[in-house]
């Protein structure tokens, strides 16, 4: 494909969305052309607001090969299939001579079950056989939302949760859905002819882009059944999710609840003595587990490996019964056999897993408020995962505007399992796939459009969430700004507690995170300039607010991951084994990226202005500092309060006069 034919594919579909053309989209077009042609690997860094949808789909829609395009947001899937798609392919199919077809795959628990929904479902004992239409009280939220649900599936024509608005509670989903290890088979199934998973799953078939979610793809490399259609591109994108949501696939878990579900399920199925057995160890690991304190277990203790292993063997015994005897009593025995096999299979492949003691993975115990306690076993790296089964035998292209952190690529590169990126067009070393990366850098002037504070002056922050010398800052920062300010926090202990404070000191609403839901703090942040809103993880990287309402993006201390995070810790420990600098490839690279994404949160559109305003004076005087600097948009510096207190004030002044 010629320069010149894909510079007026481009053309074509950037007013067919009614977007600009930029010179980094059509850089970034160029690189996965070349890319897609060539059978190589890309990582694109491309900022907010190059439109770096249309920067892969061209280019990938007029190679003709089947793509992939894996995002980790439900937003991104649905700009992509309601919104770029279907225009993109308006607009090329004169010019390509076909219109190539589309369609969105996600996990079998994402559509309704129709045999759930007719059939009911096989209840656990503590929950009482009932038909749940028939038990549950109309007029409760259960109820409510199951009659609603049953209504719906007469006019939905997909079955995909997402397409319900507004949606109903887990609780009532869980009624009218499977799991694809509880799904009987479309050829086992009295309704496997209407399954709308199963007609997801053959549009995938026939479409030449699938537009999919980074936890199918990270199943589909991990489990060994495929359950993407075979492609030749594959399109990851905010691939700087990637590796977590990988890793979360990959995780295995172990609870007393989910033990006894097990057993309450086999029990209707298996012979008395079988069953005994399995609830002998499932009371085992329940007392084991509670006593159970959080943090890393580095040695299995020999208490926790010989509950696992009655719980192993236990399984293991119930899952042999289940495949040798029927039972014609019980009440659609096929669903409670699958339901119950799933359970079971659950149970034993997570103790086999702990019991092998890999040295690749982690193990610990965590404790929830409101859960309890549970036994956590994850990959130590994903990256010889995602090497092995990511970048074999098709072109992949990753993009995002947070991919180099502290100035180049080779940190998410060598998260993702490629060898560093070398001075020549393309890189690799032994076995290393090949990769190049390119920054098509962003539309924005962030010298001109921002400032970044670090406010030197603080005392450097310590565990204690309650700082009052960042709490002052911090109120007279929002109070220049006039409102309009979005407060990260490390911690919900902190964000909490910043809020009481200033809610006391200022009269300006001020929104927490919790208290209403995310979706709804955001909506009331966007409609009303003098908001400010406070929260933590999900604000790094969810809100996209542009124009004046939001101006100051204000972070309370450089977001480090917690010294007793299990994972993350057991990961540094490994690269400074290795020789490595463990802070700087896992904790410091961790805070990079936060820090990349929450910047990110200021300038979301050409006319924006504003402040990033980190309160923790390490970002100016530690070592560490210019690393996490580089990895930010590349703002105008400073670390003069006087200076940003003005500059606030006459953003403030310039919006009001709007």
């Amino acid at each position: 494909m010629s320069t010149p034919a894909l510079s007026e594919l481009l053309h074509a579909a950037v007013d067919a969305v009614g977007g600009a053309e930029r010179p980094g989209q059509v850089a970034m077009a160029e690189a996965v052309a070349e890319a897609v042609t060539d059978g190589s690997h890309l990582l694109v860094q491309a900022g907010t607001g190059t439109g770096k949808s249309l920067g892969y789909l061209v280019p990938a829609l007029a190679h003709g090969d089947r793509v992939v395009v894996a995002t980790a947001t439900l937003a991104l899937q649905r700009q992509l299939v309601e919104r770029d798609l279907p225009r993109t392919v308006r607009a090329l199919r004169p010019r390509l001579g076909r219109s190539p077809e589309f369609a969105m795959l996600k996990g079998r628990s994402n559509y309704l079950c129709l045999h759930r929904l007719h059939e009911g479902v096989p209840q656990d004992d503590e929950e009482g056989l009932f038909d749940p239409f028939e038990g549950a009280a109309p007029t409760s939220r259960l109820g409510k939302d199951l009659l609603r649900l049953r209504d719906w599936s007469d006019e939905t024509e997909t079955g995909d949760r997402d397409d319900l608005t507004p949606g109903v509670s887990d609780r009532a989903w869980g009624q009218v859905s499977v799991s694809s290890r509880e799904c009987l088979s479309a050829s086992k199934c009295a309704y496997g002819a209407e399954c709308f998973a199963e007609a997801a799953r053959e549009r995938a078939k026939l479409a030449d882009v699938i537009v999919t979610n980074h936890a199918l793809l990270a199943i589909d490399a991990i489990e060994g059944a495929p359950v993407l259609p075979e492609h030749d591109v594959l399109i990851v994108d905010e691939a700087h999710e990637l590796v977590s949501r990988v890793t979360g696939v990959a995780t295995g878990e172990l609870t007393p609840g989910g033990v006894h579900r097990a057993v309450r399920r086999s029990a209707k199925l298996v012979d008395q003595r079988v069953a005994d057995q399995l609830q002998s160890a499932a009371e085992g690991f329940e007392r084991l587990m509670e006593l159970a304190l959080p943090g890393r277990l580095e040695e299995l203790p020999e208490e926790l490996r010989y509950a696992l292993m009655a719980l192993r063997d236990a399984a293991r015994g119930c899952l042999s019964a289940l495949s040798g005897t029927r039972d014609s009593s019980v009440q659609d025995e096929d669903a409670v056999r699958k339901q119950a096999k799933a359970s079971l299979e659950s149970v034993h492949g997570v103790a086999e897993r702990v019991l092998e003691g890999s040295e690749f993975d982690v193990l610990w115990y965590e404790r929830h408020d409101r859960y309890g306690a549970s036994l956590r076993v994850a990959p130590l790296s994903v990256s010889g995962l995602l090497r092995e089964k990511l970048f074999d035998d098709r072109s992949v292209v990753l993009t995002s505007a947070t991919l180099k952190l502290g100035g180049d690529f080779n940190g998410v590169g060598a998260s993702l399992g490629l060898g560093p990126e070398e001075s020549g067009p393309l890189s690799g070393e032994g076995d290393q796939p090949p990769w190049k990366g390119v920054d098509v850098g962003s539309p924005f002037d962030y010298r001109k459009q921002g400032i970044l504070y670090v406010a030197k002056h603080l005392a450097t922050p310590g565990r204690e969430p309650s700082r009052s010398d960042m709490l002052d800052e911090l109120a007279e920062l929002v109070e220049a700004a006039g409102g309009r300010t979005l407060g990260l926090f490390s911690s919900m202990r902190a964000a909490q507690t910043a809020a009481e404070e200033l809610r006391g000191r200022l009269d300006l609403p001020i929104l927490l995170q919790g208290e209403e839901t995310l979706g709804e703090l955001i909506r009331r942040f966007a409609d009303d300039a003098r908001t400010c809103l406070f929260g933590t993880l999900s604000l790094w990287q969810g809100v996209d607010v542009p124009g004046v309402n939001c101006q100051l993006v204000a972070m309370d201390r450089i977001p480090f991951p917690r010294p007793d995070d299990p994972l993350l810790s057991a990961r540094q420990k490994a690269v400074e084994e290795a020789g490595g600098n463990g802070f700087m490839a896992v904790a410091a690279t961790h805070a990079a990226l936060l820090m990349a994404q929450g910047a990110g949160r200021l300038v979301r559109a050409t006319g924006d202005r504003g402040v990033v305003a980190v309160l923790d004076p390490r970002l100016e005087r530690a070592r560490y500092g210019g690393f996490l600097r580089a990895s930010m948009p590349d703002f105008w510096y400073t670390t003069d309060r006087n200076q940003v207190r003005r500059s606030l004030a006459a953003i403030d002044a310039a919006a009001q006069d709007d």
